[in-house]
């Protein structure tokens, strides 16, 4: 009896979950990220955590980002994070870091992976970082959206530039 292509496949790669991982760098995708701040979020009071999202920006044409590129910035990012840190992908040209650290904390290693990001060499290439702390009042997606946000106006700024949410309006 012919056995069908899709139980090979579950054979040969049975702990690849291709919904969970980005097809581009193998890294978990928002979602899994989403569920790592649900799991940590009802602690966040007595372990601090943030978010840090690091968004890339090209100078050239303005075309996404190729698939190598974000490779060598995956993999650059990968083994500068701490042995206490996460790293996703939160979006086409977003790397996500949970740091177990406050949010206020938090802006010296977005700066560091901003470098790291410069220093991949990938010609023409510059990040900026958001950050949002997490706490048990605020859903995992309010935290995703407030890093988001604060990344959102980083951008608008330039490269190497980091935005914290502090919830206040000035």
């Amino acid at each position: 009896m012919p056995i069908a292509a899709n139980s090979v496949a579950h054979e040969v790669l049975p702990q690849l979950d291709l919904q969970a991982t980005s097809a581009i760098s193998l890294l978990p995708t928002r979602a899994t990220l989403i569920d790592r701040l649900a799991e940590r979020t009802p602690i966040s009071d007595v372990a601090p955590t943030a978010l840090v999202l690091v968004g890339l920006l090209r100078r050239d044409n303005g075309w996404p980002t190729p698939g190598a590129h974000l490779d060598r910035v995956a993999a650059a990012l990968s083994a500068n994070v701490r042995g206490g840190d996460w790293l996703a992908r939160s979006g086409p040209s977003e790397f996500a870091v949970v740091l177990d650290s406050p949010a206020h904390h938090a802006e010296t290693a977005a700066n560091r992976l901003l470098q790291v990001v410069a220093d991949a060499g990938v010609p023409g290439l510059t990040a900026c970082a958001g950050i949002a702390g997490l706490s048990p009042d605020a859903a995992p997606t309010e935290v995703h959206r407030r890093a988001t946000l604060c990344l959102t106006a980083a951008r608008s700024v330039g490269g190497g530039r980091v935005i914290r949410y502090s919830g206040a309006r000035h």
